[in-house]
């Protein structure tokens, strides 16, 4: 006998062998299943039927994982050379730098830490808890088993309702449909059957399988269990996620390249300053070597924002917060910015943009045509014909008796709970029971019915009919199914209260509407009926016994109804504030390409010229050719995960920025391969929310554009405090540098007296950087829009955060803040550049220090826009105010308290002082504003010209 491990060779594939061989195969008599005893043998061989799990990373690796990013080595760094210059000093004391660097490294570690595991706990509270059971046939008895347990050669029992335990070859099917759209994307359940497939065929149409992870919407069947675990299908995938390599976020490839960049400039920075310092004052003793290496020490932790690592972190996870209580889980924080930078969002149908719920929204009989409003399982909606609100008439009366009949020979539920419609059964009949809620009067008519015969569903037959009796006795057969099958059991026709031959013309006219409605991508159920009198002489248990095939001849046509998957109703909108914002929106589906295309358009995702690229043809193309359809086609249909996994690898290879959307299985390895992969939190699969980096708490794709929205916002708060703390500190690495060179022009030196003279000493540098910009940076980073952050299109894939134009700006704030400063000090001290000071040197440096101090809270208004003037919106950010308050009152304790001069080597100031300091320091925001003016001068030239040219 073949062993079901050599059953899994290329030669056997059960989908093209017949059912009775693959029992043969796999060693199993269909009518009896296996014994216990050799299920448990099978057990131990193949292991039990469950996907392989992730690990989770143990706590030190996720501790070590904090301190990779280059900012916080760059940090590491600088508390290694801080160390070294307080050695170098005699180690008197405390080595105040270090410890407060290190304090901050410590800090942001804690954050990231503490937000990976409240976003860790916040998906896993989204999961759902429950184990799977399934029935099998062993030792000739049915028997409930944990799906666990199921092994190959497991006779698997199916009924409505039931999820499937492990891939099967059906022998049984008894009207058995099967909802697999968590495995292909296909929206209406699959009709199965047991004949064997011709030739290789897509998942989807694997019609003689039945796969682990789908559900049976109706119908009975039985299956052998051909493969368990990680040889399923839904194993192959998460094997496919297993080797899907996950790309670094946009955010995490800024910081990084920010982190270098930074690296380099302080040594620069660092080696100039002291050299210059060498050169310019001289080096006269070991003190002055001590002094002149704690200035390259102080100029380097000047040139890098300490607080960077730690603010990102902050602004991150309040981002992640105010995402959260949109219904959008991030489950990383450097992804949070990512979908900000996102340029295409690659989205599921099925239950993604559409509501998964199939729906009536045409009835087309011989008067007319009847348009059903309304979304989903809630019975309610507009009839409307035209345009028009449904009136009495013949059509109304038309309309009635098609979903009557379609409500009464039907075996799904609709029932509310809480609020909520949910069904049971079949959703295609679920719809009928929908549509019968929406034209008044139909309930109550079909409510005096009751059922008395059935002639169930067959793939064979493609129709199914059943046997009623009025509460005046009459009984009527009622029937429902392909249009064009059921077409030729009728010889009648309803038209209005009358009933007519069904002539050829007319049923050609029948015909042409049943192809317009398969032409507009409708799923078309045709309904028929007619009276039954030779039932009504007979008994009950005789009316059901007489009732078969024989009564379905000769019957009354009623019509035809169109049904769908239908879009929800925000995301139309959503789509288009996302095509303002410059992102691409492309639908990738396993449905059918005419469905998926009708979908497309109705959602403005493609034009009426727009088509559906089926996964037939993405296996025919090489990498090249993918890019190029890529770039002109958004919508693929009937693709397989590997289809989705190709295309998103397609348009990153294009430069462009991916989020990617799922709810199935199928999607797990896309959504992890993508920039940015988000699950579906609600409809969406355990295997799925792992592998995606974001989860939909409420699956509504307009939450995306809220998310989008909001990731944008905090890359442009990112590149305010970035801009913020940058111009800061070149003002202060420019006040050194420019403070040592030209010391005897600006009298330093004569006033400092021996020694070396320097503008700003190393622990005043520290407080700047340390204490009274990280508040307003801080602030930043929950600052409101400014200017509409979905009114421009994503940023490249190459775009900086600090790009050529911040750099400018940097440079020239930075050198008006330097000549601020040592202007101020000049100011106080004899002689230099404006005589008639009379401070001493402390004194004036003291006044230097809290003139760039200023200069930096000036500039925090400055840094909220690049080109908008601070003082729109200037009290929107209650936060930066307290800052500014704060970091003031901060500079005041610093300068006043004795403790606090000995510290920092301050002096106390007087009114005169105070008030020429806040004048001096004002004037870095008159400069911004002026230049500001200019740019927006500028940019409203270019565009009145380019509107001329237009």
């Amino acid at each position: 006998m073949t062993s079901p491990r050599e059953a899994s060779a290329d030669t056997f594939d059960p989908v093209r062998t017949d059912a009775a061989d693959v029992a043969r195969v796999m060693g199993v008599d269909p009518e009896r299943g296996l014994t216990s005893d050799e299920a448990s043998a099978r057990l131990a061989e193949h292991g039990p039927n469950e996907l392989r799990s992730t690990v989770r990373n143990p706590l030190w690796r996720r501790v070590a994982a904090q301190f990779t990013d280059p900012l916080i080595l760059l940090l590491v760094a600088a508390v290694a050379i801080s160390l070294i210059a307080w050695i170098i000093e005699g180690a008197a004391g405390w080595p105040i730098d270090a410890i407060v660097i290190l304090a901050i490294i410590v800090l942001n570690a804690a954050l990231g830490l503490v937000q990976e595991s409240r976003a860790e706990r916040a998906v896993a509270a989204l999961a759902v808890m429950t184990q799977a059971h399934s029935t099998v046939l062993r030792d000739g008895e049915l028997r409930t088993v944990t799906s666990t347990e199921l092994v190959p050669g497991d006779i698997l029992v199916l009924a409505e309702g039931d999820q499937v335990g492990a891939d099967g070859r059906l022998f049984r099917a008894n009207s058995l449909r099967v909802a697999e759209a968590s495995l292909t994307g296909e929206s209406e359940a699959v009709e199965k059957r047991v004949d064997a497939i011709d030739g290789v065929v897509p998942l989807g149409d694997r019609l003689d399988m039945v796969y682990k992870g789908t559900a049976v919407s109706r119908g009975t069947g039985r299956a052998i269990v051909t493969t368990t675990g990680m040889s399923t299908e839904m194993g192959a995938i998460a094997t496919m996620l297993d080797e899907t390599v996950e790309e670094p976020t946009p955010l995490q490839d800024e910081v990084a390249h920010l982190g270098r960049m930074l690296g380099r400039i302080v040594v620069v920075i660092a080696i100039v300053v002291m050299i210059t310092v060498a050169l310019v004052q001289g080096i006269d003793s070991p003190a002055d070597l001590v002094t002149v290496l704690l200035l390259g020490v102080s100029l380097a932790v000047a040139a890098v924002p300490e607080g960077l690592p730690a603010i990102l972190s902050l602004v991150l996870a309040l981002g992640v917060q105010r995402m959260a209580k949109r219904n959008a889980v991030v489950k990383k924080l450097s992804s949070v910015e990512t979908l900000g930078s996102a340029s295409v969002i690659c989205t599921d149908k099925t239950g993604t943009l559409t509501t998964n719920q199939m729906t009536i929204q045409r009835i087309v009989t011989a008067s007319g045509t009847v348009d059903l409003g309304g979304v989903g399982y809630a019975p309610v909606g507009r009839a409307t014909s035209k345009g028009v609100e449904l009136g009495e008439g013949p059509l109304r009366a038309e309309a009635q008796i098609v979903i009557g009949v379609g409500s009464l020979a039907n075996d799904a539920q609709l029932t509310e709970r809480d609020g909520v419609w949910e069904i049971e059964g079949d959703p295609t009949e679920a719809a009928f029971l929908v549509a019968a809620g929406k034209l008044a009067g139909t309930e109550e008519e079909a409510a005096r019915y009751g059922r008395i015969g059935e002639v169930p569903f067959s793939s064979e037959r493609k129709m199914m009919s059943t046997a009623h009796r009025h509460e005046s006795g009459a009984i009527v057969v009622l029937s429902k199914g392909a249009p064009d099958v059921l077409l030729r059991h009728c010889t009648r026709l309803q038209l209005g209260d009358r009933i007519v031959p069904l002539d050829p013309i007319r049923r050609a006219r029948c015909l042409a509407d049943m192809e317009a409605l398969s032409e507009e991508a409708f799923r078309t159920l045709g309904v028929a009926y007619r009276p039954a009198p030779e039932l009504a002489a007979t008994s009950s248990a005789a009316e059901a016994a007489s009732f078969d095939e024989s009564s379905e001849e000769e019957l009354v046509y009623a019509g035809v109804v169109g049904i769908i998957d239908p879009p929800r109703p925000e995301v139309r909108p959503a789509i288009a504030e996302a095509h303002a914002a410059g992102i691409r929106i492309i639908m990738i589906t396993g449905d059918h390409p005419a469905t998926a295309a009708r979908i497309a358009r109705d959602l403005g995702i493609i034009d009426d010229e727009g088509i559906a690229l089926p996964g037939a043809r993405i296996d025919g193309m090489d990498e090249h050719q993918l890019r190029d359809a890529v770039r002109t086609v958004s919508v693929f249909a009937r693709v397989a995960p590997e289809h989705k996994l190709r295309i998103v690898d397609a348009l990153q290879a294009e430069g462009r920025i991916v989020a990617m959307t799922g709810d199935g299985v199928n999607d797990a390895p896309a959504l992890k391969s993508a920039d940015i992969g988000i699950a579906m939190g609600i409809a969406g699969t355990e295997v799925t929310k792992e592998a995606a980096k974001m989860v939909l708490a409420d699956d509504d794709f307009a939450t995306i554009v809220h998310a989008v929205r909001e990731g944008r916002v905090i890359f442009d708060n990112i590149r305010k405090f970035l801009r913020y703390l940058l111009y800061s500190n070149m003002g202060e690495v420019l006040t050194v540098f420019l403070g040592v060179v030209f010391a005897g022009v600006l009298g330093f030196t004569e006033a400092g007296g021996d020694g070396l003279v320097l503008p700003l000493l190393a622990t005043q540098i520290l407080w700047m950087n340390l204490v009274t910009d990280s508040g307003p940076a801080l602030a930043m980073g929950v600052d409101p829009e400014i200017d509409d952050v979905m009114k421009r299109p994503p940023r490249g894939i190459h775009d900086r955060a600090i790009d050529t134009g911040m750099w400018i700006g940097i440079a020239t704030t930075g050198l008006v803040i330097s000549i601020i400063t040592l202007l101020t000090i000049d100011i106080f001290l004899p002689g230099g550049l404006i005589p008639g000071g009379t401070d001493s040197f402390d004194t004036a440096r003291t006044a230097g220090f809290t003139t760039l101090v200023f200069t930096g809270l000036f500039t925090a208004f400055n840094a909220r826009s690049a080109t908008t003037s601070a003082f729109r919106g200037l009290f929107a950010n209650r936060w930066l105010w307290g800052a500014v308050v704060l970091a003031v009152l901060l500079q005041i304790a610093v300068v006043s308290l004795p403790p606090l001069q000995v510290a920092f080597s301050t002096q106390s100031l007087d009114l005169e002082h105070w008030l020429v300091c806040a004048a001096m320091a004002s004037v870095v925001l008159w400069f911004e504003e002026l230049r500001k003016l200019g740019i927006r001068m500028v940019e409203r030239r270019r565009a009145d010209a380019a509107a001329h040219a237009g």
